[in-house]
């Protein structure tokens, strides 16, 4: 039998495998999910064993578990080591989702819910692949698979957890898929990922709530000083006012550049597709390249005072922000959040207090395109889309992939099938079926190609 017959023989089945994970909320960034999150581990583990893993483990950790399983038919083969996490980003705002978000509903070829995509859908093809090949005893390679609770978060735990089963973990090489393609009908393979810094900050004035009318005028609002702090952090040229922040920043080369021009890029049904009628970003830089291999400082979220209904005249205490930036090659997290944090404290003024938390970092990553694993991903993808793929550094941030090769010194390959309007992170998350589908063709042929000697 071979995987398109299984997909159809098994299609409502897989389906509905996926659906018992979907359907569970392991929201990591909620403490009160915790029994979510644990609900979620124990589900993989009982599909993984049903499955036919030889060795399956849940190791907590001091946040949420991580879900190890391991089918080893002959030491002598090559081993892949598949990661996925089954934590999913928190559903709100509720009110724009057109169908409860734990509730999947497969409309106009999608499936919709949080984590369709990111990353139970991704993962469970993975799962998926192995089953078909385990089952009719097509499995040339050992498998090992990783799964955990907290990539939204940062993966606090993780890194501790491969240093300490490095042993556990070897492998030949590594498979994530938690990425996207650039279209349908153009495949690609993301070929390198930005780094990250995130921030939250606090500004406070008085001690505690005042009447704007009676303290108005002669005590500093916070929102008024936070906002005129956070303007000063990049100019009308989208270029990042932070001293030093560039300092290792490498400019692109001509090549580099002429091979980004070759990736598709119709700005028309990018803007129609968000609805917007003019791009902003740095100057000098296509979309592509501002998206992918230049820094940003972003925003995320902004609060404070009274946001209730009606009016309430009050001067608030505090304000608070929370900060993003994305890295590129050669910026390590650690020290950009040295310097943001630096720079913020040099230009908040002396009648308002502030407060910066770092809350994680990530690092960037880049693969190589020529190694035997990357190799037999370029020839799964194009005997299953009828196209080689191209190679693309994509702007999103995986802070595992970087910590799996400076731990078990492999690089991984990131085999994603997403789309970029499958709105992961926001409201109505979708990840069309044939995709899926297509996704579980295209593992198991880089099986295939990957065990060749």
């Amino acid at each position: 039998m071979n995987i398109t017959e299984f997909i159809n023989r098994h299609h409502d089945h897989i389906l509905s495998q996926l659906f018992s994970l979907i359907e569970i909320q392991s929201i990591s960034a909620h403490a009160d999910k915790r029994a979510e999150m644990q609900r979620c581990a124990e589900q993989w583990s009982k599909l993984l064993t049903d499955a036919g893993v030889d060795k399956l483990t849940i190791y907590q950790t001091e946040g949420n578990p991580i879900v190890f399983a391991e089918r080893i038919i002959d030491s002598k083969l090559p081993t892949v080591l598949v990661y996925g996490h089954y934590d999913v980003m928190p559903a709100e705002p509720l009110e724009l989702w057109e169908s409860s978000p734990f509730e999947p509903q497969i409309r106009d070829g999608k499936i919709y819910a949080r984590g369709a995509d990111d990353d139970k859908g991704q993962s469970f093809m993975h799962f998926v692949a192995f089953q078909y090949l385990n089952s009719t005893n097509q499995l040339a390679c050992n498998v090992k698979f990783v799964l955990e609770g907290e990539e939204e978060i940062g993966s606090p735990n993780l890194e501790k957890f491969c240093c300490t089963n490095r042993d556990l973990l070897k492998c030949d090489t590594i498979l994530v898929s938690d990425t996207s393609m650039l279209s349908e009908q153009t495949p690609s393979i993301t070929t390198g990922l930005r780094g990250l810094a995130y921030w939250q900050i606090e500004i406070t004035s008085a001690n505690r709530d005042l009447h704007s009318g009676i303290f108005g005028g002669a005590v500093a609002n916070p929102i008024n000083e936070l906002t005129k702090i956070l303007g000063q952090l990049v100019d009308e040229n989208g270029k990042i006012t932070i001293p030093h922040f560039y300092d290792n920043v490498t400019e692109l080369s001509t090549a580099e550049k002429e091979l980004i021009a070759q990736i598709p890029f119709n700005e028309t049904e990018y803007k129609n597709n968000l609805n917007i009628k003019h791009l902003h970003g740095e100057a000098g830089y296509s979309p592509i390249e501002q998206t992918g291999v230049r820094p940003t400082l972003d925003l995320c979220g902004i609060w404070g005072g009274y946001t209730g209904e009606g009016s309430k005249t009050v001067l608030p205490a505090k304000a608070y922000a929370k900060l993003s930036a994305r890295l590129v090659p050669n910026q390590k997290s650690e020290e950009i959040a040295q310097l943001v944090a630096d720079y913020l404290r040099s230009i908040t003024p002396k009648y308002v207090n502030i407060k910066i938390e770092f809350l994680h970092g990530a690092e960037s990553y880049v693969c190589p395109i020529d190694s035997k694993a990357y190799i037999a991903a370029e020839k799964a993808y194009t005997a299953t889309f009828g196209k080689r793929p191209l190679p693309v550094r994509r702007g999103g941030s995986i802070g595992v992939v970087p910590v799996f090769e400076q731990t078990l010194g492999v690089k991984p390959i990131l085999m994603g099938f997403g789309l970029e309007q499958d709105a992961i992170h926001s409201p109505n998350e979708n990840f069309p079926v044939n995709l899926f589908f297509k996704g579980i063709e295209t593992i198991v042929e880089f099986y295939k190609e990957y065990a060749q000697k």
